[in-house]
């Protein structure tokens, strides 16, 4: 290990913190606001951007990590697809707000620190940047998708309930 190895762990870690207290600070603020479809499914469009990194070959893992990254994010995405709930206020669509969300992304970041710091050793750090890319990809997708299902629901129930007379 040489001198400079400590870079490696630390900004990683570091930029994940503050990304991750991004996104906390971002959800908070978006169920202040009704919320549409397009709101839910802009995060995973404008993250596909970061597909771009894998033209630069270092950052390829193999397939095998490719499965495991996207199986690992498809598991933690189930908690955040449970958390995730919406109301209706004056004939908008609101996401609630969730405490469970803020204790989530704080467990993942400790899951990831923990996964650089034990598999940081085996796997080049430019590929476990991949790997990270893609495990928070296959988070993010098919929790939006669910979330997408869920309030295109909860919006035809309330158009009907809207049209329907009362009794």
């Amino acid at each position: 290990m040489d001198d400079t190895s400590w870079i490696y762990i630390v900004i990683p870690t570091v930029m994940a913190f503050l990304m991750g207290t991004v996104a906390l600070v971002i959800r908070m603020r978006a169920s202040k606001k009704p919320t549409s479809a397009k709101r839910i499914m802009i995060p995973p469009l404008a993250m596909s951007t970061g597909f771009l990194m894998f033209l630069y070959e270092p950052t390829r893992p193999s397939a095998f990590h490719v499965m495991e990254a996207l199986a690992a994010g498809l598991l933690f995405s189930i908690l955040l697809i449970y958390t995730s709930k919406f109301e209706v206020k004056n004939g908008d669509i609101y996401l609630k707000r969730s405490k469970a969300f803020a204790f989530i992304l704080i467990g993942l970041l400790l899951v990831r620190i923990v996964l650089r710091l034990l598999v940081g050793q085996d796997i080049n750090p430019v590929e476990l940047s991949g790997m990270f890319f893609l495990l928070a990809f296959g988070m993010l997708l098919p929790w939006r998708v669910a979330m997408l299902v869920k309030y295109t629901k909860m919006k035809q129930d309330t158009y009907k309930s809207s049209i329907t007379p009362s009794k």
